[in-house]
């Protein structure tokens, strides 16, 4: 081997699959896990801390959510690659991964000799993108919703009501059924709940 490792942060809240992850790539002679979290709102402290080369995010994190953690790293830490792996391959996750500036995106049924080819490959400056996910990706187009339907649909995610929504976002109740509203029609579904279900489904949220 020459040259120094590839450091690697590794963030997955499940400590089984992250100890898994974290041996096998440590078995790569040119792959080093300087730092493991398992939440969402651990990262960027942790890649502040450790400097790694290479981000490894799941999506879905307590805390905050990888896809956040992204944007966020991207700003702090721009030198700083980042590869999603998610157990949910939607291809809003996709589109939403690459606007918050993540070089790579893989579902996590694949060989671990794939990841540590992917983690090279966005390491030289390239990009990884499951081939399926990304067809998947450009046929669906990008989110109907505006940001302000995604906040007010995922304000109501613990059954808020529509005064409970206003409060928090600072709107009219008003505008919230507005938003609330559009939503609906949009996920072409009945109410908001199933709104919510059908636009986290489809990875918008």
């Amino acid at each position: 081997m020459t040259g120094r490792p590839v450091r690697v942060l590794l963030a997955e809240d499940q400590g089984m699959l992250r100890g898994a992850l974290a041996l096998l790539l440590g078995l790569e002679d040119d792959i080093e896990v300087v730092a493991q979290v398992a939440a969402g709102d651990a990262i960027l402290d942790a890649a502040l801390a450790h400097r790694p080369n290479v981000a490894l995010l799941d999506i879905e994190l307590p805390g905050r959510s990888g896809l956040d953690a992204a944007a966020e790293l991207r700003a702090r830490l721009p030198e700083c690659r980042v590869l999603i792996l998610t157990t949910f391959g939607r291809p809003g996750y996709l589109r939403r991964a690459m606007e918050a500036g993540a070089t790579g995106f893989l579902v996590k049924d694949g060989p671990v000799e794939e990841l540590a080819a992917a983690i090279r490959r966005v390491l030289a400056g390239g990009t990884v993108v499951d081939p399926a996910l990304a067809a998947a990706a450009l046929s669906a187009g990008p989110s109907p919703l505006t940001a302000r339907e995604s906040d007010a649909l995922k304000a109501s995610a613990d059954g808020a009501t529509v005064a409970d929504i206003a409060a928090r976002l600072h709107l009219s109740e008003s505008t919230v059924r507005n938003y609330l509203s559009a939503a609906i029609g949009k996920t072409g579904t009945r109410n908001r709940m199933e709104a919510l279900r059908e636009a986290r489904r489809q990875g918008w949220l």
